[in-house]
């Protein structure tokens, strides 16, 4: 009962600062004009931020490859697409409780798909905090050593967590775990695990962020001219706006935490109207890509 009054205070402070400072700067918001130029941008951005997800799911069917299944990978990214809308329902676990359910469907263990989907946000985690601090020079990190240590000493711990020697154990034991409820024994609890660093699928997860942080670049660039030398910020900024959306518990698909983030890491660069009205455009960006994605993938599925 706490933790569901909590997140939902976080996730009402969060929309109540965003309505806070789109109150505060509605002038600024409502003078911002798109032009025709402008709307093919934000097309492209939906078409990058579409491929975002397909690549996604793409990198799932590598992490559950090296789990030694081998199932159709068209068939695990049309489940992995049909079930990333689901972020968005209450409890934010809904996408990753479907794809254990169409991961079972296609043959592939319990034990190795609910793995793959704690591993995939895992990876993604460590991929947006790598381009955070490769991008460090550029925002409002270089001015905190301490937030800049923070940083560097959370990356050492989630690439070490990463590593076969200590998420094998893990991965065992939740294995045993479900053998013994199951009455069913552990006699592949031993080979069951990554036999090696899962540094393709983290390769992947950052080839997944900077897709994500090109969609966003559009929008703002489809709102008001940006200068190459300030890419780099944009990319470090929104690579920290969407880990915080990631991991703090309460907001739906990041609902609120990433605009907020967003508009706190970049606003002393941009001016605060363009930021605003950007990271409102990206979420229904966000939204259309992924709604479109979970119909192709049902309509490929059913048709194709």
């Amino acid at each position: 009962m706490i933790k569901q009054v909590l997140r939902w205070l976080l996730l009402g402070g969060t929309l109540f600062f965003l309505a806070t400072a789109l109150r505060n700067n509605w002038q600024e918001v409502a003078a911002i004009r798109i032009d025709a130029a402008g709307w093919a941008i934000l097309a492209t951005a939906t078409g990058a931020t579409l491929l975002a997800h397909i690549w996604a799911g793409w990198v799932w069917t590598w992490i559950l490859k090296d789990f030694n299944h081998s199932a159709s990978s068209v068939r695990l990214i049309q489940a992995y697409l049909k079930t990333n809308i689901a972020k968005y329902l209450p409890g934010n676990v809904g996408h990753y409780i479907g794809r254990i359910m169409a991961a079972k469907d296609l043959r592939v263990s319990t034990s190795a798909a609910t793995i793959s989907v704690l591993l995939e946000p895992l990876l993604m985690a460590a991929a947006a905090l790598i381009i955070a601090i490769l991008c460090s020079q550029f925002t409002l990190m270089q001015s905190s050593i301490v937030l800049l240590i923070g940083q560097i000493l959370g990356l050492i711990v989630a690439l070490c967590i990463l590593h076969p020697l200590f998420l094998n154990p893990v991965i065992r034991f939740v294995h045993r775990q479900k053998n013994k409820k199951s009455q069913a024994g552990n006699i592949s609890s031993v080979s069951l695990g990554m036999s090696r660093y899962p540094l393709i699928p983290l390769l992947g997860e950052l080839g997944f962020l900077l897709f994500r942080a090109s969609g966003f670049i559009l929008t703002l660039y489809a709102i008001a001219p940006i200068n190459l030398s300030q890419i780099p910020l944009i990319i470090g900024g929104f690579s920290l706006a969407w880990l915080l959306g990631l991991i703090i518990p309460g907001a739906p698909g990041g609902l609120g935490i990433f605009e907020v983030t967003a508009i706190a890491l970049l606003q002393q660069f941009f001016p605060i109207a363009l930021i605003i009205s950007a990271s409102v455009l990206y979420r229904l960006i966000s939204i259309v890509s992924e709604t479109a994605a979970a119909v192709l993938a049902w309509f490929d599925e059913r048709f194709l």
